[in-house]
């Protein structure tokens, strides 16, 4: 059986400023070009579909010009919300679209949902796991002790009772623990966000969504991130996108392969004074003046409206700064700035610094529960 895994599409994000719509409507030709050179037997979607949980309409249009062209292929086509589609929004219809075998997970309400895929070898059943939170998990198993991430899926595999005799592939949107992140992904309150991957042994292939650069976890190949078709930080700048094509066999064997994707607009960064930057030779018979930049200027002083002026050759600035010896110097006297903190380490700071002891194990469950069910309202 022949599948191609997608994810993290975010259609109608807007980077910088930057709608990417226009990107994004070119990348997914490219996709479908390749689904058509592929043949598959099915399209797995894990997720982030949409940027936003109510997406804006050109978003949905594009999404439904996607979809459309896929029924058209005659293929099915599985997808699970992520953490910034709305669940409930997302399968709207998906009753009626499962009848043109495009099959869209409801939100999670203690079950998973299952589809059976078949090939001359027998069935294969895919599980259809949107993304989940404790809070989730705890309104279907009240009687369980859910304070993680790892807690909720744990119970949430556990009751998908799959038969390890037979072919099975699961769909989720989970950080995996020791994958490797980008700038563009929201990180999860509560510091618990992530899970263990010895919890998906059970599978022959698990389909991820959630980080965007594409990679493979553990030493079976079996779990994967395909990631997003484009780059959305510019800490992917250096990486490559690309299509991922899973080969499963009879026994469950998988052959993973990649199709390269070709953005209408790359994203760089560039450094250099402004003398070498605005130099003809140095971005002639290049790309840059459309691409997507991140410029760094190395000029000690200033250049007055350098913003302006340099978007006369680079066309598609996303961001401009400085580095010198001024910046650096300027930089050193600012406090260690932690990006990085989740909300329950900043409370637990901020506990410690008010009362001089650190929290207990209870006073941390509570606080990480209390921040769960909060940020599940707001979202």
């Amino acid at each position: 059986m022949k599948l191609i895994h997608l994810s993290d599409l975010h259609l109608g994000k807007r980077l910088n400023e930057y709608s990417l719509l226009e990107d994004q409507k070119y990348i997914l030709r490219q996709i479908l070009t390749i689904i058509r050179e592929e043949q598959p037997d099915g399209i797995l979607i894990a997720g982030d579909i949409y940027d936003k949980p109510v997406p804006s309409a050109e978003a949905v249009h594009l999404l439904d010009d996607f979809l459309s062209e896929l029924h058209g292929l005659d293929l099915p086509v599985l997808i699970i919300s992520g953490n910034h589609d709305s669940a409930d929004r997302l399968p709207f219809a998906g009753r009626i679209l499962k009848d043109s075998r495009i099959y869209i997970s409801p939100a999670y309400r203690g079950e998973t949902v299952c589809i059976d895929l078949a090939d001359e070898h027998g069935p294969v059943h895919c599980y259809l796991l949107p993304f989940i939170k404790p809070v989730h998990v705890r309104a279907s198993h009240p009687e369980a002790d859910i304070t993680s991430y790892n807690d909720a899926l744990k119970i949430a595999i556990e009751d998908m009772n799959i038969d390890p005799s037979q072919r099975n592939i699961l769909l989720t949107h989970q950080f995996v623990s020791g994958a490797q992140r980008s700038e563009s992904e929201e990180l999860t309150v509560g510091g618990t966000d992530q899970v263990d991957l010895s919890l998906m042994a059970g599978f022959h292939y698990v389909a991820l969504g959630h980080l965007h650069r594409p990679q493979t976890l553990g030493e079976s190949g079996r779990v994967r991130y395909c990631g997003s078709p484009l780059k959305y930080s510019f800490s992917e700048a250096d990486g490559d996108k690309s299509v991922t094509v899973v080969n499963m066999d009879g026994s469950g064997d998988v052959e993973i392969s990649l199709r390269p994707l070709h953005p209408v607009r790359e994203m760089r960064e560039l450094r250099g004074t402004y003398e070498e930057l605005t130099a003809r030779s140095f971005y002639e018979g290049t790309t840059y003046r459309e691409d997507y930049v991140h410029l760094t200027l190395t000029d000690e002083e200033d250049v007055p409206d350098a913003l302006g002026r340099l978007r006369s050759i680079y066309h598609n600035i996303m961001k401009l700064d400085y580095d010198n010896l001024r910046t650096r110097s300027a930089g050193g006297e600012l406090p260690d700035v932690q990006e990085e903190l989740s909300p329950m380490d900043l409370f637990s700071q901020f506990y410690e610094a008010q009362n001089g002891m650190t929290m207990s194990e209870e006073q941390s469950a509570i606080v990480t529960n209390l921040i769960d069910e909060i940020w599940e309202v707001e979202r």
